[in-house]
């Protein structure tokens, strides 16, 4: 289950995903198979070679893209979600949450 986001915010994530440009989306989210972990920060990016690029340089699998819906995307979680958000500049959106 998602939570903690507003519509404009996941809009505005979609759009850049469907540019073709590497966006961040963090919010809540609750999941029995991951305890202790409370978010979950999905990158995404159309193209898929440039998502696949950019995931390799984090370890990264290609076969971890997760391509629901018209928006692929990775799934960082517990210490692989706050590393790659550090290195990435990106922990103000860790920190909301």
């Amino acid at each position: 289950m998602a939570f903690g986001i507003k519509r404009p915010e996941l809009v505005s994530w979609k759009d850049a995903v469907s540019r073709g440009e590497i966006a961040f989306l963090t919010h809540y989210w609750l999941d029995e198979r991951f305890p202790g972990c409370k978010t979950v920060t999905k990158v995404g990016c159309s193209d898929i070679e440039r998502l696949i690029r950019w995931g390799n340089q984090y370890g990264l699998k290609p076969e971890w893209i997760d391509y629901k819906e018209a928006y692929p995307h990775f799934d960082l979680f517990g210490p692989h979600q706050q590393a790659i958000m550090t290195k990435e500049g990106m922990l103000n959106q860790l920190d909301r949450f």
